[in-house]
């Protein structure tokens, strides 16, 4: 497990491009909310330290995991940010419907990453236990919503620099 030797929440911020004037959605799940309001709490912190203004943090919230592809696409067309971050949470129960919900808005995250010239961040927990979901997302794993943060930075510059 990656999270075992890196803490999600550990970056150096000299190698954090500047993001000044960066516009960044974040669609968070309302579902699992103890622990995505705590995702969303980091990544919007992680934002503003490194030089995104918050009223250039757009956030809404969309009722579960599976209703991020399309609260992210919405997003996008709407605002025209530079990358859109979905924050969720998915924690393993006894049916299949993990299996779902998690295959689905892979799927669906990974497309928006093909239609639109921006980056669409996969901040979404999958774990087995409620426990693990806590241990990421503020706990001793750190914070999933940090990391997505940082990517989203990263992944902006990338395409920066690309132009």
């Amino acid at each position: 497990m990656a999270t075992a030797y890196q803490n999600l929440s550990s970056y150096d911020p000299a190698s954090v491009p500047d993001a000044s004037d960066m516009r960044v959605a974040i669609v968070c799940a309302e579902w699992n909310a103890n622990v995505t309001e705590k995702l969303l709490e980091g990544a919007c912190d992680a934002l503003e330290k490194n030089g995104v203004k918050s009223e250039n943090i757009l956030v809404a919230r969309v009722p579960g995991t599976f209703e991020l592809t399309f609260g992210a696409q919405q997003m996008a067309e709407t605002y025209e940010p530079d990358a859109v971050i979905v924050l969720g949470c998915v924690v393993r129960g006894d049916t299949p419907h993990f299996d779902y919900v998690c295959q689905g808005v892979t799927i669906g995250i990974t497309k928006l990453n093909t239609m639109f010239g921006i980056p669409f961040i996969f901040g979404v927990l999958t774990t087995d236990t409620m426990q693990q979901s806590l241990d990421r997302a503020g706990g001793v794993h750190g914070n999933k919503g940090v990391e997505a943060a940082i990517t989203a930075i990263k992944m902006h510059d990338f395409v920066c620099k690309l132009k």
